[in-house]
């Protein structure tokens, strides 16, 4: 027995260098107990190259870790591939941000320098998730770690978007967009909605034949500048005889005309509203519809221009205030009131978006179709099964995806434009010299680079080689690794990207290879603070999961993870938690040392063959556990799976298994061998010290023999018949406990005591017999089919215990228990005159009644188990 004490930060590290030095991760590190035919792969999601571990991290790649160990063990040629995302939005603000800091400008310095910036950053940046994930445990095939923006994706994503634009399913136009007049154009889903308090602006039109005017509300008036008309509904008495008529736009000479449709709201506001085609969503397609002119008032960056008069070169919102306090000077506002609406965010830098007219380029819809069919086929499974209502809502209300961003870092978009022919055609080819129509040498690339999910939608083949080319990265991967590894057999993620992400993966994934990328989609909820908030730097509740490797370590991280990810359930993580598996970890400890104390090795359980009663019944415990982990991890029931691990190690091996070994010496080195194959069965939720104790039971260590990574999961097998006389035995135990708790004699032992059972042979109650004593404290069991008198008497589930007590004082023990009994009595009375007084009932408060019900309740039943003890003294 080692006497060294168990020391999980440095045995994690030294045990994690072993395993990935000798390639345990890669996808032949199993090869010695690998099937024919069975092949396991799984996509890491890509964290950002410039992000740090946080805990829904921990909890998704502790949950990829744990099915991936499991495939691995369980003999199946196994890829999880890791890798990083460029994250284009987020990368390029944090290297602009260093340039600004040092008083310099991306524009000054130019796009190629300001790449090599980045580049610069990435390499100086990009190994710090990597290096988090390793102090997790996990175990992705590191040696085939990709990034979104190597040579081998690059080309994956021009194979990618050449096709789709021969395919006519990318096309490039003039569109209203989500514009961040930081971060350019986004898609529906990189906006965040928040509901805010804003204003309602009530302004005068005026009619252009000084007739009067009209009434219209806005919440921002600094577009007004943009009006092509003022709109009404068409069933709308009030203002029918005004539709056709002409209204002058305050401060400005400019008349629009007034228009009807029906998508006016009558009922909202004064049913009468702007129409300002080039700056609202709703207001384009009722531009488009009546031919209205487009008027842009602001540029990219958010300037007001010519159109806005005075207010020209004005930020659009700072110039929401002088804009309206200067309509109200010329009496144009007849009233402002306070109004809660929605208000679109940009979900990087949080800048208010704006509906915006830009040429910019989009994969269209009709892409999705296939993959929608295909999910509602069955073809894809989702897990819980609810996500596909939230899948098919969102894919329902499809529209054209915005690929297009303006911004430097990224896949530049590959389409190339002639200035002499106005030719455009897109290539896979890096660097055309000449037009591919005319011959002009006089072209250009696209400035736009591509949506980061671009690549990101690619991820589940583009990592295996799709498209890849010649490049020497790809001479690393074998030839078969699409046929081996696509579909995917499971991706894990949180739901938060189900839109963002796996959906786009779908629809690629089926479009480019005729098949969906997944066979399983497991979508995890929220990790939230112990009380069920979210958590966040400015509440204070953040939990850094890297601090709790290094206060608890990554098994205990890992146990409380995964032990509390129910389908679809939120987790709350709390200290708790963590020490409450901390104490497992010391328990299982513990337990090998106690082993030891005893035998110093224990053999594997391949081949070795299960004789003492005892063994028997702790082997079929473990064959029960083991039928039900595999069930539970093939449903991805993570938190069940674990229950059932915590439930057989802590409560039935050690609880009992050992406990009743101490009556039964021979069978010690049979439980050794349980526990060591107990451990595989755990491994993949505890990596580290299943490893540490499966070698100091075998007295070996990781640096000279095999880790039990690449030892073969446990396989079920029946449950024996010793089950039940084991629970006869603990019964009887428990029992007899019981009945000397009764008695005052809780912790002593006494010479005689009685187990009354039907229908057992001598052999099993001779097996019995010193289990019983042993654990019960009992010098002498006797069993008997007849209840015995002068005895205290306890009733069980499978059997009755008899004390007897001709030997005992029990004056103390009755006169305890009466007393007990009056005071009840007198509590009960108390209680009962209350609820039975009228008066009473008829004034005190609901919860007061419900409160003094319970409490009588309880009164009760203490009292009659009272008295249960009590008569059973007394007989």
């Amino acid at each position: 027995m080692s006497d060294n004490k168990y020391n999980p930060q440095e045995t994690e590290n030294r045990y994690y260098k072993i395993w990935e030095e000798r390639k345990y991760f890669e996808i032949d590190g199993n090869k010695a107990i690998q099937e024919e035919d069975k092949n396991f792969s799984i996509m890491m999601p890509p964290p950002n190259v410039t992000g740090r571990l946080h805990i829904g991290h921990a909890l998704t790649f502790t949950l990829q870790d744990i099915i991936t160990r499991y495939k691995r063990m369980d003999g199946y040629k196994t890829l999880w591939q890791p890798g990083t995302d460029h994250a284009g939005i987020a990368t390029q603000n944090v290297v602009e941000k260093q340039l600004l800091e040092q008083g310099i400008t991306k524009e000054e310095i130019g796009r190629e320098a300001f790449l090599e910036k980045v580049w610069a950053w990435k390499e100086e940046s990009a190994g710090i998730m990597t290096e988090q994930l390793r102090h997790m445990g996990v175990s992705p095939a590191w040696e085939r770690e990709r990034f979104t923006m190597d040579a081998g994706l690059q080309k994956s994503v021009k194979e990618a978007f050449v096709h789709l634009y021969n395919e006519g399913l990318i096309v490039r136009g003039n569109y209203m967009v989500n514009w961040c007049t930081h971060d350019g154009a986004l898609s529906d889903i990189e906006v965040e909605h928040e509901e805010e308090n804003g204003k309602f602006y009530h302004m005068l039109y005026y009619f252009a034949d000084g007739s009067g005017s009209v009434e219209v509300a806005t919440t921002r008036p600094e577009t007004y500048f943009g009006d092509t008309a003022v709109m009404v509904h068409p069933d709308d008495e009030r203002y029918k005889d005004i539709i056709g008529k002409e209204v002058k736009l305050p401060l400005l000479e400019r008349t629009v005309k007034i228009i009807a449709d029906e998508h006016v709201d009558m009922n909202f506001g004064t049913g009468v509203v702007k129409v300002t085609p080039a700056h609202d969503q709703n207001d384009y397609e009722v531009g488009k519809r009546h031919d209205l002119e487009f008027i842009t008032v602001f540029d990219e960056k958010g300037i007001l221009n010519d159109y806005a008069g005075e207010f020209k070169g004005m930020e659009r919102l700072e110039a929401r205030e002088p804009i309206v306090k200067r309509l109200q000077e010329e009496g144009y506002i007849v009233k402002i009131e306070d109004h809660k609406h929605q208000v679109g965010h940009c979900y990087r830098c949080k800048n208010v978006v704006e509906p915006y007219i830009s040429k910019q380029w989009f994969v269209r819809k009709e892409v999705a179709d296939k993959s929608i069919e295909k999910t509602n086929a069955g073809e894809a499974k989702f897990f819980p099964p609810h996500w596909i209502n939230s899948y098919n809502s969102w894919m329902g209300d499809l529209r054209d995806w915005c690929i297009s961003r303006q911004l430097w870092w990224g896949h530049q978009i590959p389409v190339f434009y002639c200035a002499d022919c106005d030719h455009e055609w897109a290539t896979g080819n890096e660097h055309p010299t000449e037009c591919t129509k005319c011959a002009s040498k006089n072209i250009s690339q696209d400035p736009d680079v591509l949506d980061t999910w671009f690549s990101s939608a690619l991820w589940p083949f583009s990592t295996l080689g799709w498209g890849h080319g010649d490049t020497e990265m790809d001479k690393l991967f074998k030839s078969e690794d699409m046929k081996d590894f696509y579909p995917n057999s499971l991706l894990i993620t949180g739901f938060d990207i189900l839109f963002f992400w796996v959906a786009r993966m779908m629809m690629m994934g089926e479009h480019f290879n005729g098949e969906l990328p997944f066979k399983h989609i497991y979508l995890h909820a929220l990790v939230r603070d112990e009380h069920g908030q979210k958590m966040s730097k400015s509440k204070g509740n953040v939990i850094d999961p890297l601090d709790m490797v290094n206060k608890y370590s990554a098994d205990v991280l890992r146990f409380t993870l995964a032990i509390s990810a129910a389908q679809g359930r939120d987790i709350r993580m709390s200290q708790d938690k963590l020490e409450l598996n901390r104490n497992f970890t010391n328990k299982l400890y513990n337990a090998s040392k106690f082993l030891q104390m005893n035998v110093e090795t224990f053999p594997d359980m391949n081949g070795f063959c299960v004789e003492t009663d005892l063994g028997r019944y702790m082997m079929s415990r473990l064959n029960f556990a083991t039928k039900e982990v595999r069930a539970y991890l093939d449903e991805y029931k993570f938190n069940d799976a674990a229950l059932t691990m915590y439930r057989f190690l802590w409560n039935e091996f050690c609880d009992w298994g050992i406990e009743l070994s101490k009556a039964d010496k021979a069978s010690i080195v049979e439980l050794g061998a349980i526990f060591k194959e107990a451990m595989k069965l755990l491994h993949p939720f505890m990596p580290f010290i299943t490893e540490h104790l499966y070698h100091e039971l075998s007295g070996t260590s990781l640096e000279n023999a095999d880790s039990i990574m690449i030892k073969k999961f446990p396989h079920k097998t029946k449950q024996r018949k010793e089950e039940a006389k084991f629970e006869i035995i603990m019964d009887a135990i428990v029992s007899i406990r019981r009945a000397k708790v009764l008695v005052d004699l809780a912790n002593q032992k006494i010479a005689k005591a009685y187990v009354k059972i039907d229908s057992l042979s001598d052999k099993d109650r001779e097996m019995m017999l010193p289990f019983i004593a042993r654990l019960a404290k009992v010098e002498e069991i006797l069993f008997t089919e007849e209840k015995i008198p002068n005895a205290v008497s306890d009733i069980a589930d499978k059997c009755e215990t008899f004390i007897p007590t001709d030997s005992i004082d029990l004056t103390p023990i009755i006169n305890k228990l009466t007393k007990q009994d009056e005071k009840l009595q007198k509590e009960i009375g108390k209680l009962g005159g209350m609820l039975n007084n009228e008066r009473f009932v008829a004034n005190a408060p609901e919860d007061v009644l419900e409160k003094n019900r319970a409490l009588l309740t309880d009164a009760q039943t203490k009292r009659e188990k009272v008295l249960e003890q009590l008569n059973s003294l007394k007989a």
